[in-house]
């Protein structure tokens, strides 16, 4: 059982990390009393974040029990989608990225 936290790839880092921590909240919130967030809650709580392109997100948008956020300080520009904690997965999530940090240009690689 995990929770799915998507970032669109044309988010700068900084908006995406307060994103992830805004959806796992928000997530939580709108879907609290729900028996997945009970069995999710019992543990272990997995959340998988994936950084997705802008086709992916709309289609993301599409599977029920999800929040959509937006980021004020980008004009209110959807940045990122949660979706409720369940089992099962649309194929699509097999094919997601997982989210991971990219190296900066001029950045030490080998730090």
């Amino acid at each position: 059982m995990n929770m799915s936290i998507l970032v669109r790839d044309d988010v700068p880092l900084g908006f995406a990390m307060v994103a992830v921590a805004h959806a796992s909240l928000a997530g939580y919130l709108q879907f609290r009393d729900t028996p997945e967030v009970q069995a999710w809650l019992a543990g272990p709580f997995f959340k998988a974040v994936c950084i997705v392109n802008a086709k992916q997100f709309e289609n993301a948008k599409q599977v029920a029990d999800h929040v959509v956020l937006t980021e004020s300080a980008l004009d209110k520009r959807e940045v990122a989608i949660v979706l409720r904690p369940r089992e099962e997965w649309p194929k699509m999530f097999k094919f997601l990225k997982l989210y991971r940090s990219v190296p900066v240009a001029g950045e030490d690689k080998t730090a």
